[in-house]
């Protein structure tokens, strides 16, 4: 790895400092980019390769763009769209000003980086870019998660049609989308969420995505009952997944 540069947002804690520290094992200096300055000085301490720290809330746009601004010129070969939060409720009551904030930063920021970088990696014909979605992304609807189930398919569709276009032109450049369920992490404190189903680790989370990141695959999904799950959700009603979906969101309340 000469020099290579890995921009990691979200990087602050879970999965997102789970896959710097996986990367820096692989040789990546890193960008690690969050709010919180302190998380990150202190993951900075805890890998050995090269780290910038920059803070950012990328819901404001501008900041996006920004950080983009910053590293352009280094040698980013890996970009790894991890920032992102969920609101649990009852659409008609959750916070509307919280909802924006959530699109702006799960989808405007997170689409507004991939298509920066992604221009900079085919320039040079190399790259790689992990957007971190949801087996949400995978189903139809989530209700009393309605929002974040809506930006996790379109991460997860965007992420796809990218990919696809990358392959028709040749290029070494690939998007992956990984597509996690129940993780143990600050989000669930942030989305006032608690999980019926087992949670993987961060960790485990982190090693799966990015090993299967470098070996080409487009969705990842971690563990084999999400696999299954995700497989189930191709030939169910979809009538009947938002169903067992907006019961699962209602036992989180």
């Amino acid at each position: 790895m000469k020099n290579e540069v890995a921009v990691i947002t979200g990087a602050s804690s879970g999965i997102g400092r789970e896959i710097a520290k996986n990367l820096s094992k692989r040789g990546y200096n890193l960008v690690l980019v969050a709010r919180r300055e302190d998380r990150l000085e202190e993951l900075a301490k805890e890998v050995d390769t090269h780290c910038q720290i920059i803070t950012a809330d990328l819901a404001n746009l501008s900041e996006a763009h920004g950080l983009h601004e910053t590293v352009q010129d280094q040698n980013v070969t890996v970009l790894v769209n991890c920032a992102g939060f969920g609101l649990l409720g009852d659409f008609a009551t959750t916070e509307l000003d919280r909802e924006i904030d959530m699109i702006n930063l799960n989808i405007s920021a997170l689409h507004i980086l991939t298509k920066l970088f992604l221009q900079d990696f085919i320039e040079k014909d190399k790259g790689h870019i992990l957007n971190v979605a949801s087996i949400a992304g995978l189903l139809p609807a989530g209700p009393y998660m309605a929002t974040y189930y809506a930006t996790k398919a379109y991460v997860v569709s965007l992420t796809q049609a990218i990919n696809q276009e990358l392959k028709n032109r040749d290029s070494q450049v690939r998007a992956s989308a990984l597509c996690p369920g129940p993780v143990d992490t600050e989000f669930n404190e942030v989305a006032g969420a608690s999980f019926a189903l087992a949670s993987i680790t961060a960790e485990e989370c982190a090693r799966y995505g990015v090993r299967n990141l470098f070996n080409n695959k487009v969705l990842i999904i971690p563990g084999a009952n999400l696999k299954v799950a995700a497989v189930i959700a191709k030939i169910a009603p979809r009538s009947l997944l938002v169903k067992i979906a907006g019961h699962q969101q209602k036992r989180k309340h």
